[in-house]
């Protein structure tokens, strides 16, 4: 097969994509486009992009949009399924077991985008014409294209086929992954990589399984595949602090520990939040954390904790 032939089939490659978001500067260097990508084999608790983690696309409703049935009723008509009914507040209720596999006719149909779908089919040409209309901020600051998720090389034949062809047009790559994936997507990924995001969450097994809802032996297999055979990708590990979960000085001290072997991996800490919160009502579901907040004294220690053991590697969030 021809190279002519090998890209066409790269750009014809397709995968799920809930989101493009344009002009990020925390998620890699410069300034860049972040492809978020649907499916996720973890489901923290803690999770700021829930409508990320089902690999297919999902019927969102923003009671806050909606116009009501008495003024509207779209989505009920456009509904052949049943799945869309009237609630005793005059506001659709949604029988979303009703909606796998379905085109989503209610939220093309709602005027208001009351109702929304998490989740389009694109193909990798598609992506990178919205990726290169930003090329100009990418040369300038160094930026350019990061995947994101949910778990983007979950999709590892579309990730892959991205960031090879962003390769191919100059496109700087980085992916923020949790390593929650097979090692012969990592390395097939690795080779395209300006820049790597990892998460590293918590370093005792059955505590990562109880709020990840997977072990951890596999994430940090993955890691060491990373830093030990593809030197020269550059390297930040990430931590999210979760309340109840990995705010303690043993918790950091011991992923600060595993990390300070791998001499050109830089570390980060980052403060849990509630941003995500919304979007669980969007999708009929409980946010799992709750009310709970992040203590900005315990950050502040546990960031003393990791400068301790790693030193000017360890950066500080803005």
């Amino acid at each position: 097969m021809c190279l002519e032939d090998d890209e066409q089939r790269d750009l014809e490659q397709r995968g799920i994509v809930f989101n493009i978001q344009k002009y990020s500067v925390h998620d890699g260097p410069g300034i860049r486009t972040i492809v978020f990508l649907k499916g996720c084999a973890l489901s923290c608790h803690w999770c700021s992009n829930p409508e990320s983690q089902n690999p297919r696309p999902e019927l969102a409703y923003n009671a806050g949009r909606c116009l009501e049935l008495d003024k509207c009723g779209h989505c009920v008509t456009a509904c052949e399924r049943g799945a869309v009914s009237r609630g005793g507040d005059g506001k659709p209720v949604i029988n979303r077991s009703l909606c796998a596999g379905c085109a989503m006719p209610c939220a093309e149909a709602c005027p208001a985008q009351g109702l929304l779908i998490y989740g389009k089919q694109r193909s990798v040409d598609d992506v990178l014409c919205s990726v290169e209309q930003d090329a100009a901020f990418y040369s300038r600051s160094g930026g350019g294209m990061t995947l994101s998720g949910g778990e983007p090389l979950l999709q590892a034949d579309f990730a892959v086929a991205l960031l090879r062809q962003a390769r191919a047009r100059r496109l700087k790559t980085a992916v923020e992954t949790c390593g929650m994936v097979p090692a012969t997507s990592v390395r097939a990924a690795a080779p395209y990589l300006n820049y790597v995001l990892f998460d590293i969450k918590h370093m005792d097994s059955a505590a990562h399984e109880a709020r990840t809802g997977r072990p951890n032996t596999r994430i940090l297999d993955n890691f060491r595949i990373l830093a030990e055979e593809f030197p020269d990708v550059p390297i930040l590990a990430r931590t999210p602090v979760i309340p109840g979960f990995n705010d303690s000085e043993e918790a950091i001290t011991a992923i600060a520990a595993f990390l300070k072997p791998f001499e050109r991996v830089l570390y980060e800490m980052l403060p849990y939040h509630r941003l995500g919160t919304q979007k669980y009502h969007f999708l009929g579901r409980r946010p799992p954390m709750g009310d709970v907040a992040l203590d900005k004294t315990v950050m502040a220690r546990l960031q003393r904790t990791a400068l301790d053991i790693l030193g000017a590697r360890v950066q500080i969030p803005r």
